[in-house]
């Protein structure tokens, strides 16, 4: 009964530095959520003496995450913190702003879930989701030959798929894809994480008569409250700003048979094709070639990087990569594909490769249709797509955690080293 509730449960939590999770129904029974929104609730706000620093699981460009306990209980999360004068100095402010605003928009179970966010001296921390099980990068490295069967290969490109058709969704390009930022959770499910590099955009849903509309085909745009989601400033919140993949859906009526076996119904894509950045972010060997070109970019960059991230799971290695940046980028522009002898990977495997790593982003896999053109390759054959979250994770070597310390850490990010003084935590910058 809503009478018996905790009266504070009425205010407006982002006051106590809270993310909401009313509409996060996925995580909705988490007891990190209920536990640290009962402390923020009791003390009126959070901060770093709510946390013991158990150690550092990364250093990136705009901060460092650690792993850190909720004092007085057993929770355990990443606490990302940002040094405020380090952002400002380097321009790099609205980048921590814009990550912070697209992990208060997640609700996905392969996408990160932010708890709660603080500010407190001079540092900006973010409270999020912890992953024990390393990522992907360090786990490759401990399979045999440095790479994964193709099985394996297929269910993390599988999920990181799904995780990249939501973000499309919601008006974010990614831009950032790599095994570094592929997180393994404790039950082997995957997780996207670092969202700095991300784009926020408009998107417009749209209705393709049939799923194999031809690339000319003008599709006819859906009417409603989401149809022209163009809004993507922090203090507007439209009614599809936060979209959850669990939410209700009214019962569908019992599908008739069609008349015909060459009838197709119609397909719902979301996808912003119509972005454009010229922005040179991402790393070397996963940039797009476009981007590189300084041509303007889109979506498409971010089906160029799964092509790239499929390609270095199944074979140890990146497709474009030379002895220096210089070669890398020139080889992303002018070198054609090739695939080595060995491993051995399969013709779909190799198709599909082929398919997001067309040069012109016109003509690449997924530029049109995003994931729903991508999940048709006969490479995921057979992949229920719906159950992919109950699916049984692939039989890997384990990743030791604490190898991410020195793995994680890139060269032009400031890392933030702590030390405990009695109660007290200080910070050094190096």
């Amino acid at each position: 009964d809503t009478e018996d509730q905790d009266p504070r449960c009425h205010h407006d939590e982002s006051q106590f530095g809270l993310c909401s999770y009313n509409n996060r129904p996925h995580m909705a029974k988490d007891l990190r959520w209920i536990t640290i929104r009962e402390l923020a609730l009791q003390q009126g706000s959070l901060g770093l003496d709510n946390f013991k620093l158990l150690k550092r699981l990364g250093c990136g460009d705009i901060g460092t995450v650690y792993l850190a306990e909720l004092v007085d209980s057993e929770c355990l999360f990443a606490l990302k913190v940002m040094d405020i004068e380090y952002l400002i100095n380097r321009k790099k402010m609205l980048r921590a702003q814009a990550e912070r605003e697209i992990l208060e928009m997640l609700d996905h179970p392969f996408l990160p879930t932010l708890y709660a966010h603080f500010t407190t001296d001079n540092l900006s921390c973010l409270v999020m989701e912890y992953c024990p099980g390393g990522d992907l990068h360090v786990l490759r490295q401990r399979q045999p030959g440095r790479s994964f069967p193709e099985p394996a290969a297929r269910f993390y490109v599988a999920e990181v798929l799904l995780a990249l058709e939501y973000l499309h969704m919601l008006g974010v390009i990614y831009r950032d894809l790599k095994p570094e930022n592929i997180l393994v959770r404790e039950d082997g499910h995957i997780m996207l994480s670092d969202f700095d590099l991300s784009l926020r955009c408009s998107v417009n849903p749209v209705l393709l008569r049939s799923s194999s509309v031809a690339a000319n085909h003008q599709p006819r745009k859906l009417a409603g409250p989401c149809a022209e989601s163009s809004c993507i400033s922090s203090s507007c919140q439209p009614s599809c700003a936060q979209t959850s993949c669990f939410m209700a859906r009214p019962p569908l009526p019992k599908p008739r048979k069609p008349k015909s076996s060459h009838r197709k119904l119609p397909q719902l894509v979301v996808e912003p094709i119509d972005a454009r950045s010229n922005s040179f972010v991402g790393t070397h060997e996963y940039l797009a070639p476009e981007i590189i070109k300084g041509d303007g970019h889109g979506s498409a960059v971010d089906w160029w990087t799964f092509g790239v991230f499929l390609y270095e799971l199944l074979y140890g290695k990146t497709p474009f990569r030379g002895p220096g940046n210089d070669e890398t980028l020139a080889n992303v522009v002018s070198q054609n594909l090739k695939f080595p002898e060995n491993p051995s990977v399969s013709s779909n495997a190799k198709d599909l490769i082929k398919g997001l790593l067309v040069k012109e982003p016109e003509n690449r896999l997924g530029s049109l249709r995003g994931a729903a053109e991508i999940k048709q390759h006969p490479f995921f054959e057979g992949l229920n797509w719906a159950l992919i979250r109950s699916a049984a994770p692939p039989e890997t070597r384990p990743c030791d955690v604490v190898t991410l310390t020195t793995a994680k850490k890139k060269k032009e990010g400031k890392c933030l080293e702590f030390r405990s003084n009695s109660e007290d935590l200080e910070f050094e910058v190096f």
